[in-house]
């Protein structure tokens, strides 16, 4: 383990600081992100690097998850069950889109039909409005039934991700320049440059203090983290443990992020349990807390954050366990099993402060063992083609690095798409564990919690995927700004919460 510690350590040391040209205006506010959006529709904001710029920013929810305070009104001032797996909905009557169109009913309607049609494959409705059937019912410009079978108790919470879009917003095709009703308008996108949003003068909230925002890309940590020092840039979400040096502007904080690997768990040798298994004993986790991922992360043995309804507290993660693991793979070679098949490990750049060397301890580890494991990465765009389905049929047995964010409470939100036969991101086809998603999702209460346990312990002891780390993030802020990260920041950064000092 020592010798383990020592490797990361060394990973660590060899991070360099490379140049950067940009000069900052500084009479904007400018965010340095680790990876370059692929797209900006407001549908595909429940990826976290869309939504720091999108959501709420661009494009408000319907309802609001604040932290520390539950759940608020957005665009719905109130809202109530009417039974039968119905929810009425009141909206705002005084709020325009930053087009000057009218934000009524029928734009939260057709919102919820572009995420449900699948004529495009949205994020937000692939991972929260899986497994059921939505209709809505338009009672007057202000006022809509949304109905849901089976009914979802927590409709108005899985409201709080759904990113309003006009009426106008095509349904068969993405969107290319947002249209939203939030603080901030959309301006510009140069690929490969930056993003630009200006202040909404027509907002119907307050004006923000943040009149400009120019959000760039740098993959290189320390990078990110010299931009803020130098006041080339004011925030710099997700630096590295390591460049998180300065007390006075470096924050951490839990940011709701499972690290785990997706198997793809229908691919031989992959489709083998003991398989699986050894790939979770094959793992020193605790050599990676301290090293090159910072103190108060959490060894994980589910996909959602210990916070979350249900989570099996009871539950030990694998311990590293390198000979157990490499008599699972004797056993499973004794029955015809192809161990040595090689398995690619498919990583995403920029993902989180040092993933590279994260992956590559994870592959020297499997090697050890004795499986055949090769890393590629790919930035966030080609790295989605093995993320999403369709998966790729000719790239043989794989596991998907990735990050999964739920600060919402509830495994609803991760559940169906990760683990469901007919989940967009899942490498599963399990008519029992489906049968369990689907019974959890209709529940309340304790019955709920329960479910969602037993759901939890089926996933863990049958190997599922490689649950990794609960992180914790690191936010470099600039001493010019009144900002505190919190749980959110991740996967939402609103600009309308920042004001100069």
């Amino acid at each position: 383990m020592n010798s383990k510690r020592i490797m990361l350590a060394t990973a660590i040391i060899a991070t360099t600081t490379s140049g950067f040209t940009l000069a900052a205006n500084p009479s904007d506010l400018t965010v340095v992100l680790s990876e370059e959006l692929d797209v900006v529709e407001p549908c595909m904001a429940a990826r976290s690097n869309i939504g720091r710029v999108v959501l709420q920013n661009i494009s408000e929810t319907v309802t609001e998850m604040v932290p520390g305070e539950g759940l608020k009104p957005r665009l719905a001032t109130q809202w109530e069950d009417q039974g039968n797996g119905t929810w009425r909905f009141h909206l705002r009557n005084d709020v325009s889109f930053s087009d000057g169109t009218r934000f009524d009913a029928k734009d939260l309607a057709h919102t919820l039909t572009r995420l449900t049609s699948g004529k495009i494959v949205c994020e937000t409705g692939a991972k929260y409005f899986g497994g059921f059937e939505l209709t809505t019912q338009i009672l007057d410009d202000y006022t809509i039934d949304i109905k849901t079978v089976p009914a979802q108790p927590i409709l108005p919470l899985l409201m709080s991700t759904v990113a309003v879009v006009p009426n106008e917003a095509p349904e068969d095709k993405f969107i290319t320049k947002p249209v939203g009703t939030g603080p901030y308008v959309f301006d510009e996108y140069a690929r490969g440059q930056h993003i630009k949003l200006s202040a909404n003068p027509n907002y119907w909230g307050e004006q923000p203090a943040v009149k400009k925002a120019t959000y760039v890309f740098r993959s290189d940590s320390a990078v990110r983290a010299a931009m803020v020092q130098t006041g080339e840039a004011d925030i710099a979400p997700n630096i590295a443990l390591q460049d998180a040096t300065n007390d006075k502007t470096d924050f951490s904080y839990p940011n709701s992020e499972t690290v785990y690997l997706r198997i793809n768990n229908g691919t031989a040798p992959l489709n083998d349990t003991r398989v699986r298994q050894a790939l979770n004993y094959a793992i020193d986790r605790e050599a990676f807390i301290g090293t090159i991922l910072a103190d108060g992360t959490l060894i994980a043995t589910g996909i959602t954050p210990p916070s979350t309804l249900g989570y099996d507290k009871d539950l030990k993660p694998y311990p590293y366990d390198p000979d157990k693991a490499r008599a699972l793979l004797k056993q499973a070679k004794a029955d015809g099993v192809k161990v040595d098949t090689e398995i690619t490990m498919i990583g995403r750049t920029g993902n989180f402060g040092n993933v590279l060397e994260t992956l590559e301890a994870l592959q020297s580890m499997f090697q050890e063992v004795g499986f055949n494991v090769t890393l590629q990465m790919y930035e966030v765009g080609e790295w989605n083609n093995f993320f999403s389905k369709p998966f790729p049929t000719d790239k043989g047995p794989m596991m998907v690095q990735a990050q999964h964010d739920n600060a919402n409470g509830d495994p609803v939100f991760s559940m169906f798409f990760k683990y469901g036969s007919d989940g967009l991101q899942s490498g599963v086809t399990d008519a029992k564990l489906d049968k369990m998603i689907a019974k959890a999702t209709a529940e309340s209460g304790e019955t709920r919690e329960a479910l969602w346990g037993e759901a939890f312990r089926y996933i863990y002891e049958d190997a599922k995927d490689v649950l990794l780390f609960h992180m914790v993030g690191f936010t470099r802020v600039g001493e010019n700004l009144d900002f505190v990260p919190t749980i959110k920041t991740n996967n939402e950064l609103q600009l309308s919460q920042i004001s100069f000092k």
